[in-house]
Parts: structure tokens; sequence; C-alpha cells
């Protein structure tokens, strides 16, 4: 690969203007989006980066190494499709496919072609996120036996209007647009489940996709854990708490309006009793972002396998299915 790789990004909105902003290291050729004013606008703030409407031309130009799709969920996989069969390395956005089904296709392509593609799975790269997953790998919690986590927002008015809320277009609901994160910030810590159960349901919005899910996960160790998902949260936030046998870590807030970045670690003393306690706050803006597209570029210079891969994706998707599945819920189009 090029020292200062050349990059597309398709999908120009919050997503994908947070992904140009992360780019050190690389050089933003092109902006595409099917709203040209949008791609345009992206394309202004950076210089000599061009836009289009026509993703495809995007994709095939030979200063582009890498496509970075940041589009609606039911454009993902086939504008990854494309990337890939260019030879191009992609990161693509959570959850990288509406369903199982079209994600293999994808797999599948990537083999083919010998791409890397990574997912977006940024939670993974907040600083607090990062210090537990050390402090776990470092033996500090003893035996791991359970997560808890909740992750949730507000909405906003219209929001059942909005793309989301369409089935066709998101596949799904809060549990396929959060809950995968919670899902893969889960396996990262506990490795993979063996059994799943869970909910989810539309309490409040007037759209034909849930707004809460309820995750029960197992491993085979029995390690558990229980996760919930809301759009009817009415003030975001996050909350992490990793149970061990030694110790417990508990991650709150990921910034900006989820609350300032915390990780509070409880050490358990041999007389037990009120634990020993350290915390690190982390008031400094989200760089996930920057850190994650870091990891990829020297994914690809090492010609290894991203830490956050299609894989992953298809893990959290195959919860998803199920707990959609058991709920009465059918988003396959």
């Amino acid at each position: 690969m090029k020292d200062h790789p050349g990059v597309a990004i398709l999908g120009c909105g919050l997503i994908g203007k947070k992904r140009a902003k992360a780019l050190q290291g690389a050089s933003l050729r092109v902006c595409a989006d099917i709203d040209s004013g949008r791609a345009q606008q992206l394309a202004r703030a950076y210089s000599g980066a061009d836009f289009t409407a026509d993703w495809r031309s995007a994709i095939h130009r030979d200063d582009v190494d890498i496509v970075i799709v940041a589009t609606t969920n039911q454009a993902l996989v086939e504008t990854s499709l494309e990337a890939a069969n260019a030879g191009k390395h992609i990161i693509v956005e959570k959850p990288a496919a509406r369903n199982i089904a079209e994600l293999d296709t994808l797999i599948n392509a990537a083999q083919k072609n010998n791409v890397l593609v990574r997912v977006g799975f940024n939670h993974r790269y907040h600083p607090a996120l990062l210090k537990a997953h050390e402090l776990l790998n470092a033996g500090e919690l003893g035996e791991l036996m359970f997560i808890r986590g909740r992750y949730g927002h507000g909405g906003r008015v219209g929001y059942d209007r909005e793309w989301r809320a369409d089935p066709a277009l998101s596949g799904g609901g809060e549990l396929i647009d959060q809950g995968v994160h919670l899902i893969d910030l889960s396996r990262w810590f506990m490795g993979d489940f063996v059994s799943i159960e869970g909910y989810a349901h539309t309490y409040f919005w007037d759209m034909p996709v849930d707004d809460n899910g309820f995750m029960l996960l197992k491993t085979a160790k029995n390690q558990t854990a229980f996760l919930h998902v809301s759009c009817t949260e009415w003030k975001n936030m996050f909350s992490l708490e990793i149970y061990g046998r030694d110790a417990k870590l508990h991650i709150e807030g990921l910034g900006g309006s989820y609350g300032i970045e915390k990780l509070t670690f409880y050490k358990m003393l041999p007389e037990m009793g009120p634990p020993d306690t350290m915390i690190w706050e982390y008031p400094r803006g989200d760089n996930s972002w920057a850190l994650e597209f870091s990891a990829f570029l020297e994914d690809i210079r090492l010609g290894r396998t991203p830490s956050a891969n299609l894989n992953d994706a298809r893990e959290a998707l195959l919860a998803v299915e199920k707990i959609y599945k058991d709920s009465g819920y059918d988003h396959h189009t």
C-alpha cells in the first residue's frame, strides 16, 4: 500500500463527516453521496477532495485505495461488494448488513478478492474501554463472571419517521442499531456466546421496528452478558459493568451528550468489605474514530485480519436475528 493512501467516503452524513476528520496518515480523495450537495459540502472542507453523486465512479478511481462505507444499512453490502470486487480495502459501518444472508455475500467477496474489511465497531477504541480490556488481559479481574450493559438515547421529534424506523432500510430497530455495539463489546471481553436469549419490542415509538432490546447471552463457561438497548431512555446513557471474581470494572459515558467517559476499577480486598477504588476520567473529545482508522492502516501494512472484522459482525447479527425471530419480528426483505 502507498505511504499515504487515498480514501473514498461513501455516505456524507454524520458518520461520514466523523470518518473524514479521522484520516490521519491518508488523504481524502473523493466524497460520494446520492445527495450531491451533501457530498460537495463535505469535500469543500478538505483540500484536494472531489465530490460526486456516482458512488461507483468514486470506488473505481485509481487514486483510491480504501473505501469507507457510511451509508444507510440497506446500501452497506451493495457498495461494499463493489469495493471488494474492485480490490479496495474497506471500512464498513456497523452492522455491516441488514442480515446474515446479505453479510455472507460480502464475506465471500472479500475472501475471493483478498481485501481487508474492518467493521465500524469504534466503541472498542474508546479510551475507557481500551483500558478496561487492558486490565482484563492483565488478569486484574480474575476469572470473568458476568457483564451488565445498558446503552440508550431518547430519540427526537420525528424519530419514528426517519430511515432507522423503516425495516427495508435499516433491517431492524434499536437492537440492530445500538445493540450490536453491546454484543460486540461483550464478545470482545468474554469470547463467543453459545446461548442467545432475548426480547425485542416496540413500546413507545409509532414504527414497525423495535425501540427496546433485551439480551441474555452465555458463553460455554456460563459467563453471562445481560444487555439492554433503548431509544426510550430520554437521557442519553452508556454503562458497561464487567464483573470478575477479584474485581469489577464500570465504564460510564462516551463523551458529549452521553456524559464524561469514565472507568472505575473496584478491587476486592482479602477481608472483603468496601473495595479499593481507582478512577480514570477521559474528558477530551472522542478520538475512537482516529484510533480505529490508524489500526486499519496498520492492518493493511501488516496484511493482518482486522480485530473487528466481518466475522465479528456476523456473530452480532446471529444474536440479533435470533432475538428478532423469537420476538415475532421479520425484517427480511
